[in-house]
C-alpha cells in the first residue's frame, strides 16, 4: 500500500470527488442489511445467497480472466481457502440478519474493527493499549445495551449470530494477511476465486435435502421489489464496491478509505430507522451510540499507534 501514490498533491476542491463513491460503498453496504432481510426468509437463505453470487461471478471472471490463468497453484488453494470462510461469514451472517433487525446486524458486525486488532495483538503476542482495550469494552458495552433495546431480555438468535459472523470476518482477515501464497495475487482475482468458492460452498447445501428451497423455486417466486433487492445486494454491494474500493486506493490513501468504510454501521442504523421502521427503545440508542464511538475510538487508536 504504502508504493501507491497518495494523491494528496491533488487540488483539495478535488478530494470529494474521491471521497463520495467510498461514502456511498458505506451507504450501499450499510443498507445491505436491510435489503438482505426484505427478501430472505429462514426457508431461503442460501437459496438466495446462491442467486446473490451467481449473478456477479460472470462479470468478475470476464473482467479478470488473464490474472485468473495466471495464478499458481498455491495461489488458487489459499483463495480457495478463504473462500470456504467467506462463505461461512455469508451464511451466518444472512441467517442472522433474518433472526435480528437491520440496525441491530449492522452495529453489532462492526465489532471486526475491534475483534481484528485484538486477535492480531494475541496472535503477535502484543499487548494492545490501554486506549484500545477502553474503546474494546466501551464497544462490547454498547452491543449488550443495544439487544436490550426492548427491555432486559436475552439477546435474540440473530444477534448472537451476527457476533458469531463478526468473529468470522476477523478469521478472515487474519487468514489474508497469515496465508503467504495470496499476498502476491491481485485483488480481483483474489476476490473471484474467494466468490467462487463460496457459491460452490452454497449450491452444494442447496442441493442437499432439509436445507430450504431451491434457488430456481425462489427465483421463480420473486417479483420485481424481490428482484430489485437482490439486484441491489449482488451489483450494487458486490460488484460496484469491489470496483469502487480497487479505484480509490489508488488515488488516495488507505487510511482515509478506511475511515469512510467505517461509517457502514452508523448508516444500517440511519436505513433500518428511517426505511425500516425499526425502534431501538432508550437501552438501544445508548448501545448504538456507545458501539459507534467505541469502533470509531478504537479505529483512531490503530491508525496512531500503527508505523
Amino acid at each position: 500500500m504504502s508504493s501507491i501514490a497518495v494523491p494528496a498533491l491533488a487540488p483539495p476542491r478535488r478530494a470529494w470527488l474521491t471521497d463520495l463513491p467510498v461514502l456511498l460503498v458505506a451507504v450501499v453496504w450499510g443498507s445491505s442489511y436491510l435489503a438482505a432481510k426484505g427478501i430472505t426468509t429462514p426457508q431461503t437463505v442460501i437459496a438466495v445467497l446462491v442467486l446473490r453470487f451467481a449473478v456477479v461471478l460472470p462479470v468478475l471472471v470476464v473482467a479478470g480472466w488473464r490474472r485468473l490463468a495466471a495464478l499458481t497453484g498455491a495461489q488458487w488453494r489459499g483463495a480457495g481457502l478463504l473462500g470456504l470462510v467467506l462463505s461461512g461469514i455469508f451464511l451466518v451472517e444472512t441467517y442472522g440478519i433474518v433472526h435480528t433487525s437491520a440496525t441491530n446486524a449492522g452495529l453489532i458486525i462492526s465489532l471486526t474493527m475491534i475483534f481484528t486488532p485484538l486477535a492480531e495483538a494475541a496472535v503477535n503476542r502484543v499487548r494492545p493499549t490501554g486506549t484500545f482495550l477502553a474503546a474494546a469494552a466501551l464497544s462490547v458495552a454498547g452491543v449488550a445495551l443495544l439487544t436490550q433495546g426492548g427491555g432486559i431480555t436475552s439477546p435474540s438468535a440473530g444477534d448472537l449470530l451476527m457476533l458469531v459472523a463478526a468473529l468470522a470476518r476477523t478469521l478472515h482477515v487474519l487468514l489474508m494477511a497469515r496465508i503467504r501464497s495470496v499476498r502476491s495475487a491481485d485483488s480481483l482475482s483474489l476476490t473471484t476465486v474467494q466468490l467462487g468458492s463460496a457459491v460452490a460452498v452454497f449450491a452444494l447445501l442447496a442441493a442437499a435435502p432439509g436445507t430450504g428451497e431451491s434457488p430456481w423455486s425462489v427465483a421463480a417466486g420473486f417479483g420485481v421489489r424481490e428482484w430489485g433487492g437482490l439486484l441491489f445486494l449482488s451489483v450494487f454491494c458486490t460488484l460496484f464496491a469491489f470496483f469502487v474500493q480497487m479505484w480509490s486506493v489508488r488515488r488516495t490513501s488507505p487510511s482515509r478509505v478506511s475511515l469512510l468504510l467505517g461509517t457502514e454501521p452508523l448508516w444500517a442504523a440511519a436505513v433500518g430507522i428511517a426505511i425500516g421502521g425499526e425502534r431501538l427503545g432508550v437501552l438501544g440508542v445508548a448501545g448504538a451510540v456507545l458501539v459507534l464511538a467505541g469502533t470509531a475510538w478504537g479505529r483512531r487508536s490503530v491508525a496512531a499507534d500503527s508505523p
